[in-house]
């Protein structure tokens, strides 16, 4: 691996000016690329730089550059280019958005980048805006006479020099909120971080997403879905009937679901989140008028039986050791009669069946920070002691208020 001149002094200066990077500026890994003309990031925190661009910066420079792509790594711009759409077509407008949002903040700060960086105002936009929101409009009045490719960290699209040798994701969010710490740490001295920064940090560690609102959203919305699946029935026959003489027809009949609960009883679960959880399901069952329809099952390894309650007080959740949530849906799925809405509440440390069980929508409270996510069929929600997001939530921060 060939070396990069002026790296040991660059890092040195971005450490010096802005120490609260200064984390993910020594966890970038700087590989030297002779003949790549540019200076990119991969998402495993792979910086590939061309020394002979290199050399013809000051450490100020090239410092600056570094700090500027671990800022594409912190805001996961790449992630968030593939959940805009955004196509070989167009990477350089997502890239001028994405560099607008990073030098709008540290610019000012002292960011000394070589050449004219981007700014919000040459894309006709104010301050303080996502790189979603420039993106709309870089594409009319964007800078077009200027393209770096800043790699596949900064737009998602890949690159051939990209490798899986860089760090694993698990490895990177830890870094991510490492330095997030480190921002918030710093920015208790006034007037040492710049605000949009501060923002961003303060979002990644303590999301101001309500999981109550959401968990409350996909139950509606799963138990509309059931209640809403108007079908024929000759139970009772149609008021129509009276008219077509030996002709019997069928009325229409709303279904009312029956709601199951499946709660993780295994040791690795928390009591207090679980009751409290429980508690907020009740109460959602309760606006709808669902309290008397609810059933809960206790399930680790093995699956208890089926406790119809009307208050969460009555429900008894006997420990385990092992996990199985599987074994859980599948009783669910068995009771008559059958539910048409099934909520999970887990750690999320358990095997899943491969496919949605049919006729039973499934929304899965993942309990903890650290729950792996739910199966793709469900709908997942992560429950923290505070506020949370949806498994597919938001991807961006917004910077300013």
């Amino acid at each position: 691996m060939t070396a990069l001149p002026g790296l040991a002094a660059a890092r040195l200066w971005a450490a010096t000016r802005f120490p609260y990077l200064a984390t993910g500026v020594f966890g970038a890994m700087v590989v030297a690329e002779p003949g790549s003309g540019t200076v990119s990031v991969d998402d495993g925190w792979r910086m590939h730089a061309d020394p002979e661009l290199t050399a013809q910066w000051s450490p100020g420079e090239l410092g600056s550059v570094l700090v500027h792509h671990v800022c594409h790594l912190l805001r996961t711009h790449g992630e968030r280019a593939q959940v805009a759409g955004v196509g070989p077509d167009h990477t350089q407008d997502w890239v001028r958005a994405a560099d607008a949002e990073i030098n709008d903040d540290l610019v000012p700060a002292g960011l000394e980048l070589p050449g004219n960086p981007i700014l919000p105002r040459d894309l006709g936009a104010r301050d303080g805006l996502l790189a979603e929101e420039y993106y709309r409009v870089s594409e009319s009045t964007g800078r077009s006479d200027i393209w770096l490719d800043c790699g596949s960290g900064a737009d998602g699209q890949p690159r051939a020099g990209d490798s899986a040798a860089g760090l694993p994701e698990w490895q990177a969010e830890l870094l991510r909120r490492q330095v997030a710490q480190d921002v918030i740490a710093h920015g208790k001295q006034a007037g040492t971080v710049p605000a949009g920064l501060l923002r961003w940090a303060a979002e990644l560690l303590s999301p101001r997403v309500d999981w109550r609102r959401l968990l409350a959203a996909e139950l509606r919305r799963a138990v509309s879905e059931v209640a809403g699946a108007v079908d024929y029935s000759y139970r009772k026959p149609s008021r129509r009937s009276a008219v077509t003489g030996c002709v019997v027809l069928p009325a229409l009949r709303r279904p009312v679901p029956e709601v199951a609960v499946v709660c993780d009883t295994s040791g690795s679960m928390t009591e207090d989140l679980l009751a409290m959880v429980l508690a907020e399901v009740e109460g959602l069952l309760r606006g709808l008028g669902l309290a008397r329809r609810l059933r809960v099952l206790a399930c680790d390894t093995a699956v208890g039986p089926a406790q119809r309650v009307s208050s969460a007080r009555q429900v008894t959740l006997t420990r385990g050791g092992g996990t199985n949530m599987g074994a859980g849906i599948a009783a669910a799925a068995a009771l008559r009669p059958r539910p048409g809405v099934c909520v999970v509440l887990t750690d999320g440390y358990t095997p899943w069946p491969a496919a949605a069980p049919k006729g039973m929508r499934v929304v899965v409270g993942l309990l903890g920070e650290r729950a792996p996510q739910a199966p793709s069929w469900a709908r997942g929600i992560r429950v923290t002691g505070g506020v949370t997001q949806g498994q597919h939530g938001l991807t961006g921060t917004r910077k300013r208020s």
